[in-house]
């Protein structure tokens, strides 16, 4: 493998890696800031446990997730020098707002909300959480805001051989970045909602087993999560389909060949219909010789809202991106390196834009039916007994966080060789691009980047034992009855209803697992 190709793989797996704490943080901190406003609102001891211990969880992903997000930033400057030289004068001041906006906002707040409990009035205290979250979101809307550039750059004009920023508004108001933050933010509650559900069954079923009572304060917390959970899952599912919905059709307008490869549509076709399954020779972008079953009229109106436009090709695409783009890279081994002179593919791997999309959809859907499942089995007050119930939706948690990653997988690697799609809002010979092969830093090695990727591999693998052992720990533990009794796996201690300093255990403080 060449460097460019080991640069590609080591900036997939570690913003992969931490992809995966991200929708929980958002979705999770927006639930535990929901709980809190309950308890503060109607003051039963039921909100405030599920706050202390849906808290822990989030505060554990949390820090989890500063500590890998440091290293997307360092890879910039490691591995893609010339990129970071391109995008400069654009990510700057979008990274800037949220490390010195975003990033300190969530810090600042969330500190006064884990060491205030007791301390600040109780609003005051809930007002710091919500900023805290709040500051999570805002972060990730400048994040988007800087992907989304790259999948249709506005706002800047070409200045030598690079882009200069003329416009920071139409960079935070490019419809790719509304539409992607809308379906980014929905589909992280059902993160949130489904990790309720898994957990909360799991600790009613186990609680039933144990013959404890059904009218106690922890029973009301587990049942209270599963029915947040379950309407949460089945609402930010359904709001993921219509902001999908808007996202697909902006990159039928913005990026079509990923979107014709998502759906191995080989031939031009009016109107277009919908793959439900794909087979033949995937893997090596051999578009004539994929055959699909298909469902007639409906990518005519995924792509255009109606069901009789014509949506093209791969094979057409191809011709009229290397028409317009070039059907070779440019002859400079310097900027190119073995790519120089050679022929350009601009078809993404069909194989992972078209199973990658499938499998973005149909996660959200397994999450959605464990979250009709959970509230079925919860209603009136039931607790499920059935075992593969409740461990099948213990299991499904993951769904989720496999459906995120693969959206992004998708996203990442459709609008491939590009790393800068055009845009083609704007005369071609005003359009900004990029390619992935110019992107790579020129005096970085093969061997340095094996070398970085091998220690960031296990440096990750060590973060995930821990962090899935302190989820576990914690899981396992509950949450503490009002008397003091613990519950199966919980430890005994004081009174988690009174907030005062003096009244709780410091084992049940927020942030007991850091002291």
């Amino acid at each position: 493998m060449d460097v460019l190709d080991i640069a590609r793989w080591q900036f997939g797996i570690t913003t992969v890696y931490h992809f995966l704490m991200v929708p929980l943080t958002i979705g999770l901190g927006l639930l535990v800031a929901v709980m809190h406003t309950m308890w503060v609102r109607t003051d039963k001891p039921e909100w405030l446990r599920m706050t202390r211990f849906w808290g822990r969880v989030y505060l554990i992903n949390f820090v989890l997730g500063v500590a890998t997000g440091l290293v997307q930033e360092f890879q910039f400057g490691l591995a893609w020098s010339e990129y970071s030289r391109f995008v400069g004068d654009v990510f700057g001041s979008l990274l800037a707002m949220e490390a010195l906006l975003a990033f300190f906002l969530e810090s600042t707040f969330l500190g006064l909300w884990i060491f205030g409990w007791g301390r600040i009035p109780k609003k005051v205290h809930l007002a710091a959480l919500w900023a805290a979250v709040l500051g999570s979101v805002v972060s990730a809307y400048f994040i988007i805001a800087a992907n989304s550039w790259m999948q249709h750059p506005v706002g800047v004009v070409m200045d030598g051989d690079a882009p200069r920023l003329t416009s920071i508004g139409a960079v935070l108001t490019n419809n790719t970045a509304i539409a992607a933050f809308s379906h980014a933010v929905v589909a992280a509650l059902t993160v949130a909602g489904a990790l309720l559900v898994g957990i909360g069954l799991w600790h009613l079923r186990r609680r039933r087993l144990a013959g404890l009572s059904p009218d106690d304060v922890d029973h009301r917390v587990w049942h209270r999560s599963v029915r947040l959970g379950g309407w949460v899952s089945l609402a930010a599912f359904l709001a993921v389909a219509l902001t999908g919905d808007w996202q697909g059709k902006l990159m039928y307008q913005q990026q079509p060949l990923k979107m014709s490869s998502a759906e191995a549509l080989c031939e031009t076709e009016a109107p277009a219909s919908f793959s439900v399954f794909a087979f033949g020779k995937l893997g090596s972008n051999e578009c004539d010789d994929v055959h699909s079953f298909t469902v007639p009229y409906v990518l005519s109106y995924l792509a255009h809202g109606d069901f009789s436009t014509a949506v093209p090709g791969v094979n057409e695409l191809q011709e009229r991106y290397a028409e317009v783009y070039g059907a070779t890279y440019p002859d400079d081994p310097d900027r190119f390196g073995d790519l120089a002179g050679e022929p350009v593919d601009y078809s993404p791997v069909l194989a992972v834009t078209y199973w990658g999309f499938r499998l973005m959809i149909g996660m959200g859907v397994l999450s959605a039916g464990v979250g009709a499942y959970a509230l079925w089995a919860t209603r009136k007050g039931r607790v499920p007994t059935s075992k593969v119930g409740v461990y099948g939706s213990l299991l499904a948690v993951g769904a989720p966080f496999v459906g995120n990653a693969a959206g992004w997988v998708f996203t990442e690697m459709g609008r491939q060789p590009f790393v800068v799609v055009p845009n083609p809002d704007v005369p071609v010979d005003e359009q900004i691009w990029f390619f992935t092969a110019q992107a790579v830093s020129p005096g970085v090695t093969a061997a340095e980047v094996w070398t970085s990727l091998s220690v960031l591999t296990l440096v990750y693998g060590v973060l995930a034992v821990i962090e899935f052992g302190l989820l576990a720990h914690f899981v396992r533990r509950g949450v503490t009855s009002g008397d003091g009794a613990p519950t199966p796996g919980g430890p005994p201690g004081g009174s988690p209803d009174d907030d005062t300093p003096g009244g709780r255990d410091a084992d049940d403080d927020v942030l007991s697992f850091a002291y």
